[in-house]
């Protein structure tokens, strides 16, 4: 059954103010919009989006479940630098402009950007983005996903500093500063088609990948 929008972020953790109602504040430099998309905007977006020619993605030779495409740069993983992407599509620019007016930067300074597709069941295991990037913008569009955070390096018990963040279709995250270097984040297997548009700014003196 569909999942009606909440207006709020929905936010579990292992501290003990949740155990007295107190509601849960998210990591420091965790910022969640729900309907930072319109539902016309997300619908031109998913046509987009399906046309796109996304393909499995791989690190060291697993291959994952998701498919990806990135623009403007890409992370090799097999050789652990970041090579020069496609250029970004005149389609996905409204967006990026978008994105880049809520954050206060201007649309240049997201030298990446990861489209991926989510089928029904596919997770995204625990990771930072790599060093490369700095700022971190992710779009979410179709299904709903939980976005699960845990401390970095990894706390025991581990349940004591973690969270789950319920990200609804047409809603913004970013993680800057703690929540971007102090934290891990995952994404539990989708109970259904699910997209996302992630944006990101290059690390202090890592502007461009190399030509």
């Amino acid at each position: 059954m569909a999942r009606s929008p909440s207006p709020m972020p929905v936010a579990q953790a292992g501290r003990q103010g949740e155990l007295f109602g107190a509601p849960a504040a998210l990591p420091a430099g965790l910022v969640y919009q729900p309907d930072f998309l319109t539902a016309a905007q997300e619908a031109d977006l998913l046509r987009i989006l399906a046309e796109l020619p996304l393909a499995p993605a791989r690190y060291k030779g697993y291959t994952a479940r998701r498919r990806v495409l990135s623009f403007g740069s890409r992370y090799d993983f097999d050789d652990n630098r970041l090579q020069p992407g496609l250029p970004l599509p005149d389609s996905l620019l409204p967006l990026r402009a978008q994105v880049a007016a809520w954050r206060r930067v201007a649309p240049e300074d997201f030298t990446n950007v990861l489209v991926a597709s989510y089928a029904p069941g596919t997770p995204l295991g625990w990771h930072r983005d790599v060093p490369d990037f700095e700022m971190v913008v992710g779009v979410s569009l179709g299904g709903w996903c939980e976005m699960r955070l845990r401390r970095y390096p990894p706390a025991e018990p581990r349940h004591r500093d973690s969270w789950t963040l319920e990200l609804a279709p047409r809603s913004a995250y970013v993680l800057e500063g703690e929540a971007r270097w102090g934290w891990q984040h995952s994404v539990a297997p989708t109970p259904a088609l699910r997209y996302s548009v992630t944006f990101r700014t290059a690390a202090a003196g890592r502007r461009r990948p190399p030509a």
